[in-house]
């Protein structure tokens, strides 16, 4: 499968997705650049790109950060952060 992500970095909001056959590149290939070429008309910047995977579900796995917002994604980074602190010899 295919899929076409509209994503907006800054709010953290996956804006659209549309999911294409695995056959259909062309066609997903054509929508992206369609999508693209309107959003610079209207002066929107956002992310969008064509992830390929099995399942919606599998590229909800690999591909996270479209799926979650941007309070979760930075309290997952706090949490990762604190995970890989180590204090120093002083215990600081």
């Amino acid at each position: 499968m295919i899929f076409l992500v509209e994503y907006d970095r800054p709010s953290g909001h996956l804006i659209s997705i549309r999911e294409f056959a695995s056959n259909e590149r062309a066609q997903a290939s054509q929508e992206r650049l369609d999508l693209e070429i309107r959003l610079l008309k209207e002066s929107v910047i956002r992310e969008v790109v064509l992830l390929e995977s099995e399942s919606l579900e599998d590229l909800q796995k690999t591909h996270r950060r479209y799926f979650r917002g941007v309070k979760e994604i930075a309290n997952s980074i706090v949490r990762t952060t604190k995970m890989h602190h180590h204090p120093d010899e002083s215990g600081q």
